[in-house]
C-alpha cells in the first residue's frame, strides 16, 4: 500500500472458478481459539504454530508437539501441513513497474500460493472485503516470478510469496502462509475510506518492516 492517496484497491471483479475451494481461506475467520485444534492442549493466543488443513482448505492452530509431529513423513496420511517459520528475499531480483502492471493487481499488495490439490498457483490480495482472488495467467506467473529463486523454493500451500509495490519500487518475500492471512485481518479490520486511511497504511508500514527485519538472503539461508 501507497503512503501517496492514490485508491488502494478498486472493486473485486468476479470470484475465479477456484474461490469455492477456498472459500475458508477467503473469508474472514473467528479470534483464534486459545487451544491446538488437533489436541485441544492451551496455546498462547498470540503466538502459535499453524497446519495448513489441505482437505478443509483452512488454517488450524496448533500447538508446538503438534506442528512437530506433522512434520514428519506420512503424519495424518498427509492431511496437514505444518506452516514453517522462514523468511527469505532475494535482492539480487528486481521487479519494474511494467512487470507488476502485468499481474494486474489493483492494489499495492499482493501475496502468491501454490494450491497442491489443484496444481495451479492463486494470486490474492488483501481488500475491506477480506482477501480477493485475481485471475492470473500461468505465462505470466512464468515471465514475472517464475524463474525467481524465491519461486524455486516456494513450497506448495504452506509458504508464499507475498509482493509490495511503493514509490516506485517493488518487495518480494517468502513468507508463511498465515502471516499473509493475518495482515488480511488487520488490514480489514483498520480499513477507512476509499483508500485504507492513515491507521491502515501506518500498520502496513510496520508489517512490512518486521518482514524484513526477519527475511535473509537466499545466498544467506543456509547460514548460522
Amino acid at each position: 500500500m501507497s503512503a501517496s492517496p492514490t485508491p488502494l484497491v478498486r472493486p473485486p471483479g468476479p470470484a475465479s472458478r477456484a474461490a469455492g475451494g477456498l472459500r475458508r481461506f477467503l473469508t474472514e475467520r473467528p479470534p483464534r481459539p486459545e487451544r491446538c485444534e488437533l489436541c485441544a492442549a492451551p496455546v498462547p493466543e498470540a503466538d502459535h504454530r499453524h497446519l495448513v488443513d489441505i482437505e478443509q482448505r483452512a488454517l488450524v492452530c496448533a500447538c508446538t508437539a503438534c506442528a512437530l509431529l506433522m512434520e514428519q513423513p506420512g503424519a495424518a496420511a498427509g492431511r496437514f501441513r505444518a506452516v514453517p517459520d522462514r523468511y527469505l528475499t532475494d535482492p539480487e531480483h528486481r521487479l519494474d513497474d511494467s512487470a507488476w502492471d502485468s499481474l494486474q493487481i489493483p492494489v499495492g499488495v499482493a501475496f502468491f500460493f501454490r494450491n497442491a490439490a489443484l496444481d495451479r498457483l492463486v494470486a490474492l490480495y488483501p481488500s475491506p472485503a477480506g482477501a480477493t482472488e485475481s485471475e492470473l495467467e500461468p505465462a505470466v506467473w512464468t515471465a514475472v516470478l517464475g524463474d525467481s529463486r524465491l519461486a524455486a523454493l516456494l513450497e506448495p500451500d504452506v509458504e508464499a510469496l507475498l509482493l509490495r509495490r511503493t514509490e516506485g519500487r517493488c518487495e518480494c518475500y517468502l513468507v508463511p502462509v498465515d502471516i499473509c492471512y493475518e495482515l488480511v485481518g488487520r488490514m480489514r479490520l483498520l480499513w477507512q475510506g476509499f483508500d485504507g486511511g492513515a491507521e491502515a497504511r501506518s500498520a502496513l508500514d510496520a508489517f512490512f518492516a518486521h518482514v524484513a527485519k526477519r527475511a535473509r538472503a537466499v545466498g544467506e539461508a543456509g547460514r548460522s
